[in-house]
């Protein structure tokens, strides 16, 4: 198993491609597919696994199945229908993104619905990859088990270097404190080895990690209640300064979860809860 570090616009440690055998988990965006690309040299993937269709995870999908056509694409059931029609997807980005969409992510082609293979969480697929549905992060969440690695996309925080904080990336529109605690408990249940994530990389004290973003979710869920957009995001700064992050991280954590989307996510959150008890 390898980490490749797709370098998104130009910075080191901010999403990873990771490979197990022929197998990609979360290829990232199609504006690093070059690095990912040139990382693989004449290695053939088999089969995509998506962790969830957000762009910095499952952009490139589609090209990639454009240039190998037999490329098997997984993905939880929820999230198919947007890979093979991602116009909703697209449009939903373009609100958070504007004019910066294409620089961040590139091209995003949809999947034909041949290569899609749906996932609902409980499987066992070829190569002894164990699927768990884990929403919270995303409504559409899976995770994947593999030989004592569990690879948890988003749900189990972002966090650059071990000396760092883990932190728990909230954009909208579909945030869910309860089913991310929940996902939290399924994900320690398998009593992994160790954590493989996105935002970057594998850690192996499992249990302080899925600690740290559990208890760091509730805070900052709280904190986006009553605080307005620039007090919270200072205060997300502050956390990862006092946490041990260095400071040369902090644009590092910026870019792999942006503090105003932390924010959106959370006051979303708190908006559809008071709408659902009115």
């Amino acid at each position: 198993m390898r980490l490749i570090d797709l370098m998104h616009l130009g910075r080191e440690r901010v999403i990873g491609c990771w490979q197990v055998g022929d197998v990609l988990i979360d290829p990232g965006p199609s504006s690093c597919l070059p690095t990912l690309l040139d990382a693989l040299g004449d290695e053939r993937p088999r089969a995509l696994l998506l962790t969830h269709i957000h762009l910095d995870h499952a952009g490139a999908s589609g090209l990639l199945v454009q240039r190998w056509p037999d490329l098997e694409v997984y993905v939880h059931e929820i999230g198919a229908v947007h890979m093979l029609d991602p116009e909703r997807l697209l449009t939903s980005a373009r609100r958070l993104y504007g004019e910066d969409m294409n620089r961040l992510w590139g091209e995003f082609l949809p999947v034909p619905e041949a290569n899609l293979r749906e996932l609902q969480g409980g499987e066992t697929l070829r190569g002894g990859f164990d699927v768990a549905y884990t929403p919270g992060h995303a409504s559409h969440h899976v995770s994947f088990l593999h030989d004592g690695t569990a690879f948890v996309g988003d749900v189990g925080g972002v966090r650059i270097l071990a000396s760092g904080p883990t932190i728990p990336p909230t954009p909208p529109p579909d945030v869910s404190l309860e089913a991310w605690h929940e996902s939290i408990e399924l994900i320690a249940a398998w009593k992994p080895e160790r954590l493989a994530i996105t935002h970057f990389g594998a850690y192996e004290d499992v249990d302080a990690q899925l600690s740290d973003v559990g208890s760091r979710l509730d805070a900052w869920a709280e904190r986006a209640r009553t605080e307005d957009q620039g007090t919270f995001i200072a205060g997300v700064r502050r956390d990862i300064e006092l946490s041990g992050g260095p400071n040369v991280l902090l644009a590092t954590y910026a870019q792999a979860a942006p503090p105003d989307q932390l924010h959106a996510g959370l006051e979303r959150y708190w908006r559809k809860r008071s709408q659902a008890v009115r």
